[in-house]
Order: C-alpha cells, then sequence, then structure tokens
C-alpha cells in the first residue's frame, strides 16, 4: 500500500501547505523510502536550498536527519521533534494505516527555541564558505518547542481525519 492509495496527491500537498500556512516549515510527506511524495519545497529560509543543492549536503544532513527521525516515529509511533546536524529543526510525524507504517509528515528549517545553526558542520560537510554560510543562517527563523509540539499535534490530527476518510471507503 502507497500513500496515494490513502488519497490523492493534491490532498496530501494541501496537507503540506497547511504545514507551511500554520509554521513557516519546509512541509513534505515522505513515503517509506524517505521521498518526497510531492517535490515543491517551500524554502523556510536561504540556507537550506544550499545546503540541498550540494549532493553531500541532502545525503549526510537532509536525507540522513530524516531517515533517522522517520525511523524513532515508527518505532514510538508518535511524532519526533528534533534537530538535524545543521542545527534547524526537524518535525516528523508518522503515518499508519491499519498497523502499517506508510510514511510520514511534518517539516524543517527553522531554529527551535534558542538553537543556532551549526555553521562549522555545514561547512566540513558541504565545503561551502564559512562566510557564506553564517550570512544565509540570519535568514532562519525560528520556532518555540510549544509551537513545534502544537503544530504535531495538529499534523496528528490532519493524518486521523485522512486515513478514517480512506477506512471508511474501504470499509474498516
Amino acid at each position: 500500500m502507497e500513500l496515494t492509495d490513502v488519497c490523492s496527491l493534491e490532498t496530501w500537498a494541501a496537507l503540506e501547505e497547511e504545514i507551511y500556512k500554520r509554521s513557516g516549515l519546509n512541509p513534505a510527506v515522505y513515503n517509506i523510502h524517505g521521498i518526497r511524495i510531492n517535490a515543491n519545497p517551500r524554502w523556510p529560509n536561504r540556507l537550506c536550498p544550499e545546503i540541498k543543492a550540494i549532493p553531500k549536503g541532502q545525503s549526510f544532513i537532509c536525507a540522513t536527519a530524516h531517515m533517522n527521525l522517520a525511523n524513532m516515529a515508527k518505532q514510538s509511533k508518535q511524532p519526533v521533534i528534533e534537530e538535524c546536524d545543521a542545527g534547524m529543526v526537524k518535525l516528523v510525524v508518522p503515518i499508519f494505516v491499519n498497523g502499517t507504517f506508510l510514511g510520514a509528515a511534518g517539516g524543517c528549517g527553522l531554529i527551535l527555541d534558542e538553537g543556532e545553526v551549526d555553521t562549522f558542520l555545514i561547512n566540513k560537510i558541504t565545503e561551502l564558505e564559512e562566510d557564506k554560510i553564517e550570512k544565509l543562517a540570519q535568514s532562519v527563523p525560528s520556532l518555540t518547542m510549544q509551537s513545534a509540539q502544537e503544530l504535531a499535534s495538529f499534523i496528528q490530527e490532519r493524518l486521523s481525519e485522512i486515513v478514517s476518510r480512506y477506512q471508511i471507503k474501504q470499509g474498516k
């Protein structure tokens, strides 16, 4: 079973839009392989697209954070809110249908509470100039842990509605 068996790409895109409007995070719905099902990032800052444009940045910062947090969310069946190695928040809410893990929804790209961007690590992984990283890091907005937790609850509720509609259609 795939996420698109549960509902249309448009429904998932609408959820992503709601996440973005509520938080400013780069929203995404991911399949079990950690691949976005809608390829339209909404960058919350100017640093994230620079990191993702570099294969090592995408692989060793973004993809690694998602896969680790998605696995934690899958195991706990609860949202996970952590920082990626670049120092920005990553929020992952697991998607289960009839006990089967189908992926995750969430967002990333803001600084959590009083955190800060790890310019040193980004430089070592991506080889971007540290001065450039520091300048771009100034564009990264912040999010409180309370706001992140409220967003996680909102996403859980929306996922529950989406899954319930699917299960009703399936007669389960």
